[in-house]
């Protein structure tokens, strides 16, 4: 019991530390800053890069299409060689009136290249020099009106290089309610938006499914190209442009949403295992740390809590209830912002445990060779 009242008043340090002093990643009010209309609206393509996406995109598409820009905008589908008709599905769409539409193809995939990336360059390359923004979106986002109006006015107001939403995900299932709230509370621990947004800091990210970036800063960081084999390839472009001396900026999407269904468990295991071994950099030191941090910083508070009460001892008791109730005050902006009850927040400990195990399966999967699979494709440990 003396060790576990150690290690549970070290976890309760934890979490005020991460509470008080990590950037106060845990705030949702990271939200599209002020953007009055500016006095000229410059042009822009929208890149949509799909693969087998016929599912989603008699949803997503259309309200990408029907976007009402004051200025000159197009949409550009990169059609990434799919089997399910994503590509004659889209031009299909797009006869019905709106944005101009072009679908294009790219040559087959070269080594060194992810396949989205890949997608987008080929994508950059049909527009030219005729955008002067790019706006980089997944095929299952959702755009509602006048968010590309929003996004550019934005940029322009505050003289941003590169301003991204985080999706609102869905969350209709019982398995999307407990995990994907967390999965992005998890994404803002790791980079807490407001260093990220803060112009000089290291810290750099952007959400792939919604970034409008300048046309002229992609360039100057290097193009696409520079991140070609990059698996979480938002946030290496963020880095690209913020390293070469442009303004990023990221926060929470109201106008943007992600249709794409993730019913069970295991598609949701898929999603996040795919790249979160990519994430610790392929490393096994990272990796063993990751571990031992979770489950300091997440499991310990509810099993310092359960052996309190059955051994009768308020020592460990308190700390570990102190520690989990900090956990869920810092997690119940995430579970509101999703419209989920406030008693959610207690079960940020079994999601953490989930998202443990989710880690440890990425990196047995890499080992095994089968590491960041999507879409028939498997890609290797960058160089």
């Amino acid at each position: 019991m003396t060790v576990l009242l150690w290690i549970s008043g070290l976890s309760l340090l934890c979490w005020l530390w991460l509470a008080c002093c990590h950037g106060l990643f845990w705030r949702t009010d990271q939200r599209l800053p002020p953007h009055p209309a500016p006095a000229r609206w410059p042009s822009v393509a929208v890149l949509v890069p799909a693969r087998d996406e016929a599912e989603v995109l008699p949803v997503s598409l259309p309200s990408l299409l029907a976007q009402d820009y004051p200025g000159e905008a197009r949409v550009v589908l990169v059609d990434d060689h799919s089997t399910d008709g994503t590509g004659a599905l889209a031009a299909e769409l797009g006869r019905a009136g709106g944005l101009p539409l072009t679908v294009t193809t790219p040559p087959p995939l070269p080594p060194g290249w992810t396949g989205k990336l890949w997608a987008l360059r080929h994508g950059v390359a049909a527009v030219g020099e005729e955008a002067e923004y790019l706006l980089l979106t997944d095929a299952d986002i959702a755009h509602r009106p006048g968010s590309l109006t929003a996004l550019v006015a934005a940029a322009e107001a505050n003289g941003l290089d590169l301003v991204s939403q985080m999706a609102r995900l869905r969350v209709a299932t019982r398995w999307e309610r407990l995990i994907v709230p967390a999965f992005v509370y998890f994404f803002a621990q790791l980079y807490p938006f407001r260093r990220s947004n803060r112009p000089g800091a290291r810290t750099a990210a952007a959400a792939g499914g919604c970034s409008l970036v300048r046309r002229t800063a992609l360039e100057r960081a290097g193009g696409v190209a520079a991140v070609r084999g990059a698996v979480i390839d938002d946030v290496s472009i963020a880095r690209a442009v913020k390293r070469t001396g442009g303004r990023t900026w990221l926060g929470l999407a109201e106008q943007v949403d992600s249709v794409r269904p993730y019913p069970g468990l295991g598609q949701l295991w898929r999603m996040v295992s795919r790249s979160a071994y990519a994430q610790l950099r392929h490393s096994p030191l990272l990796l063993t740390g990751t571990v031992l941090g979770l489950a300091l910083v997440y499991l310990v508070p509810p099993a310092a809590v359960a052996a309190g009460l059955l051994a009768g001892s308020p020592r460990v008791l308190l700390p570990g209830a102190a520690a989990w109730a900090l956990m869920a005050g810092t997690y119940l902006p995430m579970v509101r912002y999703y419209r989920q009850p406030a008693g959610a927040a207690l079960l940020l400990p079994f999601t953490a445990g989930l998202y443990l195990l989710m880690t440890v399966d990425s990196a047995v999967q890499h080992w095994r060779g089968q590491g960041a699979a999507w879409k028939g494709r498997t890609y290797p440990q960058p160089d």
